[in-house]
């Protein structure tokens, strides 16, 4: 049994078509600059130009690399940009990819260069070593990334114990996907077969916490399809995630809609099962309120709006950070996606600086408890080194039931 229950009208944003794109303008060539500067320079600087390797293999090596420099601003800007030209985007990301795993892979060459260098090698000969090495190595981790990123997500079991479960909650199956980021590059035989997945595991609940894709409903219907498929005994729920608002968001929640699921557009719906009930909510990501979307923001009290609040609390939140809101409104278990898990090592340490976790089961506070995902997809890069993707399957368990 579903119980829908709408929240209050949430109040339009007095600024609503403040234009913040000005001071940005002049900053954002300057980040793009710094960033390809830094990304293709250090491996033109430690692969091509420093182990002196013969003329030909010197100016082949700075050809290759200055042409990458200049395509990966052009397929950001033209594939992300307004025009959104997909082949320019595939370009884009797959360069940006290839060239962080070099870049890391280049400096943790100093690394084998120390080594060698108490080995007593001798330059260029040492020099020439460490720039094979990291090559190879980024080749390596690029192919089994790749890998990583285009295969259909393992499945990872958590058991999760909420004391205010009623008994007949017990072992209910909450099966979690998120960022699916459906986008340049067409994967709907991946989502086709990341539905069978989530349906073998014959689940209760099915959640999606948003990012569902990069792009309009029109532009990734194919894909994302496959999700009206998704079966669940008791609710299928999803919430926005920041890429929603990147300007589709509207679309995503009615498309959504009408594929069957919940929208939880800061509203809420309680299931029912062996006689206990369950609270299951959603707010809006955290960017919803800067966006310009008339009535969204993340809002726990509007999604929790009517809600018993006796019973027990599962809550939907794209980014992990948005907890600590959720915390203060006595929610039991909030699951989240957004990291990514890092998805390319070592960018998980750029993520910490901006969420509370990468991934996994935590605690904040007395009551709640935090599920974040890996995701199911990958944004941008179609690679996954060292962060795995996940379906997650998250069985219920009350306290003092054996």
């Amino acid at each position: 049994m579903t119980e829908t229950v709408e929240p209050a009208a949430i109040e339009e944003r007095a600024a609503r078509g403040r234009d913040r794109r000005g001071p940005r303008l002049g900053v954002f060539p300057v980040i793009i600059a710094t960033v390809v500067l830094i990304l293709f320079g250090v491996p033109l600087l430690e692969l091509v130009i420093v182990p002196d390797w013969p003329l030909p293999v010197t100016v082949i090596g700075t050809i290759v690399v200055v042409l990458g420099a200049a395509a990966l601003p052009f397929g950001l800007v033209f594939g992300h940009g307004r025009r959104g030209l997909d082949w320019a985007a595939r370009m884009g990301d797959t360069l940006l990819g290839v060239a962080w795993v070099v870049f890391t892979c280049s400096v943790l060459g100093n690394i084998v260069w120390l080594v060698l260098f108490a080995a007593g090698v001798e330059a260029p000969a040492r020099w020439r070593i460490v720039a094979l090495a990291a090559v190879g190595a980024a080749l390596v981790l690029l192919a089994w990334g790749y890998t990583e990123a285009m295969r259909v997500p393992r499945i990872k079991r958590v058991d999760v114990t909420i004391p205010r479960l009623g008994a007949g909650l017990d072992g209910a199956k909450v099966v979690l996907i998120t960022d699916t980021h459906y986008g340049p590059i067409n994967r709907e035989r991946w989502s086709a077969g990341l539905t069978a997945a989530v349906n073998a595991l014959d689940p209760d609940i099915v959640c999606h916490t948003g990012d569902i894709a990069d792009g309009t409903v029109d532009r990734r219907r194919a894909q994302a399809q496959h999700l009206g498929d998704i079966r669940a005994r008791l609710a299928r729920t999803y919430v926005t995630g920041n890429h929603e608002y990147f300007g589709h968001a509207q679309g995503w929640l009615d498309y959504m809609r009408e594929l069957g699921w919940e929208p939880l557009h800061n509203r809420h719906v309680t299931v029912e099962r062996g006689g206990d009930r369950l609270v299951i909510a959603g707010i809006d990501d955290r960017t919803a309120a800067g966006s310009g979307n008339p009535g969204h923001r993340a809002d726990p009290a509007a999604a929790l709006s009517g809600a018993d609040p006796d019973l027990p609390v599962l809550m939907l939140a794209h980014q992990p950070k948005q907890v600590t809101q959720v915390a203060e409104h006595g929610a039991d278990l909030q699951l989240s996606g957004h990291t990514h898990g890092g998805q390319i090592w070592p960018f998980h340490l750029l993520v910490l600086t901006d969420q509370p976790v990468l991934a996994g089961l935590s605690r904040h506070g007395e009551r709640t408890q935090l599920y974040t995902s890996r995701g199911s997809g990958f944004w941008g890069p179609p690679f996954r080194v060292f962060a795995p993707s996940e379906i997650t399957e998250l069985t219920l368990r009350a306290s003092g039931l054996a």
